[in-house]
């Protein structure tokens, strides 16, 4: 469950990298569907009026990934021991 987990945290990195990539690029300008989407899966996004270090938006999407994993791995188990 471990090893899961910390796929969660590494995944909700990943995504966090992914958004800063594609902001920092000169081409994008966001919609507001973009921007309701990158709400949805980075929630740092939310506060995008006050400046952050990409390394605080990463860590922050990984804890916040790794909580989630670790509630659906919870009930993953759950359901698996109720089979």
């Amino acid at each position: 469950m471990k090893r899961r987990i910390a796929w969660w945290a590494v995944a909700g990195a990943v995504v966090a990298a992914a958004w800063g990539a594609a902001a920092m690029s000169g081409r994008w300008t966001p919609t507001s569907s973009l921007w309701t989407l990158m709400e949805i899966t980075c929630p740092t996004a939310i506060v995008r009026n006050h400046p952050l270090s990409i390394y605080v938006v990463l860590l922050a999407n990984a804890a916040t990934y790794a909580l989630v994993g670790l509630g659906v791995e919870s009930v993953r188990m759950a359901r698996a021991r109720h089979s």
